[in-house]
């Protein structure tokens, strides 16, 4: 091989290394972090289940209590109307559409608040003939939260301005009816190709810990049967259950654990019981959100380090819209300056978090979808249309 051959293989090899190199880099440059940003949807805007009935009669479901603010309330200041109208979410057409604006703006999980009471589920059909029958379900994932909190008036506006607590539907359910609850949920939600997993373990979040305890007769009762859950959802074929804790002082604190005997009375509880992952539903449950939106965000940030520190399990960021139940109660506190240019810099800190916590899914939860009569949602309206949308897209797809 002569010299002029030399030179040339020479070069060539040059060629390929740049090329590798440059290419890679372009590569790099254009690769995207995916994040699954999960939005709390709460299934009361159906049309067409009648066991919402009782609490709103009209048949529209809470659109209902929405609609009806300033007939309740003349003169209320809150007047929020929503831009897709009164929507019945459980018609697979209208979720179809909700899907394609969520996925569009980087919302690619909803978490359906999800219920049993008297013996059956409650609030079902959103889920069953809207979501999973859409023709673009397969776009999106979704897990459930069992909310298993009492039912009293909160819901009836024609009865809860008398501050009632008389309990409609209970909550607690006994160890025949929890595994009852489990074994449906596995053969007909966890085996959907659309329920989300975390390392193959269908997520199951449970929102109320002390209703469950006091149901199943006790922390060792309890311990015993979410052990339960896990082994039947191995034995269904999955590696395991991620089991999601709601976080909130009621379902950390309790009185079976002497703080003067253990370190961490807290992260024990937990630990005992086997949740290995947690997240918040609202800031509402640890935060005074009767302030600016700014100010709460400096606390929950301070939250999230506490957490941090103190407990052993995963902790996933949750940013909460805002907060204003009046269209239930004519009185609430209110967060202010929730605009979305602030919820944008609450999106950011989330993000932050998750990309700090590397080894951990990157899921941020947010509350949510459609809380409209607590004021706490993502779909656009008549004050700041889909500005709460873009924030999301500007953060998690744009950038």
């Amino acid at each position: 091989m002569n010299r002029t051959n030399n030179l040339q293989l020479l070069l060539l090899i040059v060629v390929l290394i740049t090329s590798q190199f440059v290419f890679g880099q372009a590569k790099t440059s254009n690769s995207k972090k995916k994040y699954d940003i999960a939005a709390f949807l709460y299934p009361a805007y159906a049309s067409d289940d009648p066991r919402l009935r009782p609490f709103w009669p009209s048949g529209i479901g809470e659109w209902e209590t929405v609609t009806s603010v300033q007939t309740r309330f003349p003169g209320h200041y809150w007047n929020r109307i929503p831009l897709w109208g009164t929507v019945n979410e459980a018609d697979p057409a209208i979720m179809s559409m909700e899907i394609n604006q969520a996925v569009k703006h980087g919302v690619n999980v909803f978490i359906f608040d999800w219920y049993w009471y008297d013996g059956r589920p409650f609030m079902e059909t959103t889920l069953n003939n809207g979501f999973l029958k859409a023709d673009n379900a397969d776009q999106m994932k979704f897990y459930l939260m069992w909310a298993n909190h009492d039912v009293v008036n909160t819901w009836d506006t024609r009865l809860n301005r008398y501050n009632e607590n008389n309990v409609i539907w209970t909550g607690k359910v006994s160890r025949a009816e929890f595994e009852k609850i489990c074994r449906r949920n596995i053969e007909k939600y966890f085996k959907l190709p659309q329920y989300y997993k975390i390392d193959g373990k269908p997520v199951f979040m449970i929102y109320d810990m002390p209703q469950l305890i006091d149901g199943l007769g006790g922390v060792d009762q309890a311990t015993d049967a979410l052990k339960w859950f896990k082994e039947e959802t191995k034995k269904a074929g999955f590696p395991g259950l991620e089991l999601q804790l709601t976080m909130w002082s009621i379902n950390v604190n309790h009185s079976g654990f002497d703080g003067s005997k253990t370190k961490n009375p807290e992260n024990a509880f937990v630990k005992k019981l086997g949740f290995t992952s947690a997240t918040h539903y609202q800031f509402a449950h640890f935060a005074n959100v009767n302030d600016d939106y700014l100010n709460i965000l400096n606390g929950v940030k301070k939250e999230w380090a506490r957490i941090d520190t103190a407990f052993d399990f995963t902790y996933y960021p949750h940013i909460s819209v805002g907060w204003d139940n009046s269209p239930r109660t004519q009185r609430s506190a209110v967060v202010k300056n929730n605009t979305p240019e602030n919820f944008e810099k609450g999106l950011r800190m989330a993000k932050e978090f998750a990309d700090a916590h590397p080894k951990q899914v990157p899921l941020i939860t947010i509350n949510s979808w459609n809380e409209w009569t607590e004021t706490s949602y993502l779909q656009p309206d008549n004050v700041y249309g889909y500005g709460y949308l873009k924030a999301i897209k500007k953060v998690f797809v744009d950038d």
